[in-house]
C-alpha cells in the first residue's frame, strides 16, 4: 500500500512537470537582419548569448543596411542592424505603417578604414584627397606621392550603409564610374590585398592583410589610423556609430537580449571582433 502511494505520488510529480513545461511560454525566436559590416559582430553576440541562455534562438542574416531597414519596415525582421542612421523617408514609412518612427539603439562604434595594398608607399591621405580619389578627380597615385600608376577603386554596393555613409561624409558627390562595387567589406579587403594599385574602404574589423592608411581632416591636421584610443577621443575623422533599429520599444526576450548586448559582457565582444564599445 505504501509503495502504491509512493508510485502514485511520483506519477503526480511527473505529470505536473510535464504539463507545467507544456504551458510555459517558449522563448521567442529573434530575427536580426541588415548590415554586412555588423554581421560578424551580430553572429558573435548571438552565438555567445544562446550558449548562456539555453532555448534562446537568435537568427542573424546580412544583406546590407538598406536591406535590413526594408525588412524592418515590411515586418520580416525584429531587429535591423545598420551601419548608417535611418533616413527620414525610411522613418516616415515606419510611421505610416506602425505609427512609430522606430527605436534607434547605438550598439558599437566603427572607424571606417582606408585599405591600401601593403606595397603602396602612400601612408596618409586627407578627407579632400579621398573625395577626389573616389569621385574620379584624382586618378594616378603619382599625384599623391605614389607610383606613376592608375588608381584602382573598390567600394561597397549601394544597399550598404557603409557606401552611403562614406559617400555622404567623405566623397560628398557621386562615386566615380570606375569604382568597382563588391558585396561586402571582406571582398573589398581581398581585392585590395591582390591589387598593388588598389584602394578601398570598410569596417575596421575586416582590415587584415592590407595596409591601414592614416587619415587626416585637412593638410594642417594630424593623421590618425582607427583604433580604440583615436575613435574614443574623436580623433579619427571617419568615425561612426553602428545601430540596431526596432519598430517599437523592445520588450520580453528582445529587451533581455538587447540589454545584454549593451552590458559589459556584450560590449567586450565588440572589442574582441575589432570594433569599439559605445561605453
Amino acid at each position: 500500500m505504501k509503495n502504491s502511494k509512493k508510485i502514485w505520488g511520483m506519477m503526480v510529480i511527473i505529470m505536473i512537470t510535464i504539463f507545467g513545461a507544456a504551458f510555459m511560454p517558449a522563448p521567442k525566436k529573434i530575427t536580426v537582419k541588415g548590415s554586412d559590416t555588423m554581421v560578424i559582430l551580430a553572429q558573435k553576440w548571438a552565438e555567445v548569448y544562446m550558449k548562456s541562455h539555453p532555448g534562446s534562438v537568435i537568427q542573424v542574416t546580412g544583406g546590407g543596411s538598406g536591406t535590413g531597414i526594408s525588412a524592418l519596415i515590411n515586418g520580416s525582421t525584429d531587429i535591423c542592424n545598420s551601419s548608417r542612421p535611418m533616413k527620414q523617408s525610411e522613418m516616415n514609412k515606419l510611421k505610416d505603417r506602425y505609427a512609430s518612427l522606430g527605436i534607434e539603439i547605438p550598439c558599437a562604434k566603427d572607424g571606417i578604414t582606408i585599405f591600401l595594398n601593403e606595397s603602396n608607399p602612400v601612408k596618409e591621405l586627407t578627407i579632400k584627397q579621398l573625395s577626389n580619389i573616389f569621385s574620379g578627380k584624382t586618378r594616378n597615385w603619382k599625384e599623391l606621392g605614389g607610383p606613376d600608376q592608375d588608381i584602382k577603386l573598390y567600394g561597397r554596393e549601394n544597399s550598404s550603409g557603409t557606401y552611403v555613409f562614406f559617400k555622404d561624409n567623405v566623397v560628398k558627390t557621386d562615386y566615380a564610374a570606375s569604382c568597382q562595387t563588391l558585396p561586402g567589406t571582406a571582398a573589398v579587403v581581398n581585392a585590395v590585398s591582390k591589387d598593388k594599385y588598389g584602394i578601398g574602404y570598410g569596417g575596421a574589423a575586416y582590415a587584415a592583410g592590407v595596409k591601414h592608411c592614416a587619415v587626416k581632416k585637412d593638410d594642417k591636421s594630424t593623421a590618425y589610423v582607427a583604433n580604440a584610443e583615436t575613435v574614443k577621443k574623436g580623433q579619427y575623422p571617419i568615425t561612426r556609430y553602428l545601430y540596431m533599429y526596432l519598430r517599437n520599444r523592445p520588450t520580453g526576450d528582445t529587451k533581455t537580449y538587447i540589454d545584454w548586448i549593451l552590458s559589459p559582457e556584450g560590449q567586450k565582444l565588440v572589442t574582441e571582433i575589432g570594433y569599439f564599445p559605445v561605453k
